[in-house]
């Protein structure tokens, strides 16, 4: 179970979830993506149909499992939902071909807050 005892089961993926605690622990990655949901509302996500795995293109900055398991951690730190039933209107996913689910990224509000005191206070490490 979750160190922070939010009843999720992070698995030693996310190095504990931080998503009930007072303090919030964020890799340079999860940080990379929320600051790249800054500037974009929403993000295309996708996962083969076997899988729940989310599979995101959108940058090289880390290898397709990194990705999956940023985005997973940010989901249980309850900062992206992930919706594979609304694909975003007017994006191609040709990127995505190999993956027939389509779907997408966005923040939630406690994701909004975060991005919102990254940007006017920073971080510290």
């Amino acid at each position: 179970m979750c160190p922070d005892d939010c009843g999720k089961s992070c698995a030693g993926r996310c190095g504990g979830c931080s998503g009930c605690a007072a303090v919030l622990e964020l890799t340079q990655g999860e940080i990379d993506i929320l600051e790249l949901l800054g500037q974009f509302p929403f993000l295309p996500v996708a996962r083969k149909a076997d899988a729940e795995q989310p599979v995101f293109l959108e940058s090289q900055d880390h290898s397709p499992e990194e990705y999956s398991r940023i985005l997973q951690c940010l989901e249980k730190k309850n900062l992206i939902s992930i919706d594979y039933t609304a694909p975003l209107k007017g994006c191609s996913y040709q990127a995505y071909q190999g993956f027939p689910i389509h779907g997408s990224i966005a923040l939630t509000q406690r994701g909004q807050t975060v991005i919102e005191l990254l940007q006017i206070q920073g971080f510290t490490s």
